[in-house]
């Protein structure tokens, strides 16, 4: 890889390992998952349930430290792979929920 490669993202990635919840729209049902890394554009996450890129989700992140608030927002799959049973999944956020 080039020296330059890793600087052609327009946020940075921060490794985070918090625990998520996530969400289809319009469903009641919630997933457990863990965030790997977050950036201002996207984050990736595991899990143990198969999503389908393309798919909408609506997410909440819970950070460890009980001072950040909590993020929740609108994501649109990228991609997903399968490693040793897990999901890891790559996603877009497209908006962020207002607290009203």
């Amino acid at each position: 890889m080039l020296e330059n490669d890793a600087e052609r993202r327009r946020f940075i990635r921060m490794q985070t390992g918090c625990k998520m919840t996530y969400r289809f729209p319009q469903s009641a049902e919630v997933f457990e998952a863990t965030c790997q890394n977050l950036s201002g554009a996207g984050l990736l996450f595991t899990t143990s349930h198969p999503v389908e890129p393309g798919k909408a989700l609506e997410i909440r992140i819970a950070p460890v430290n009980p001072v950040t608030p909590p993020l929740e927002a609108f994501v649109e799959v990228l991609r997903v792979g399968e490693r040793d049973g897990e999901y890891e999944v790559a996603a877009v956020i497209k908006g962020i929920k207002s607290e009203g």
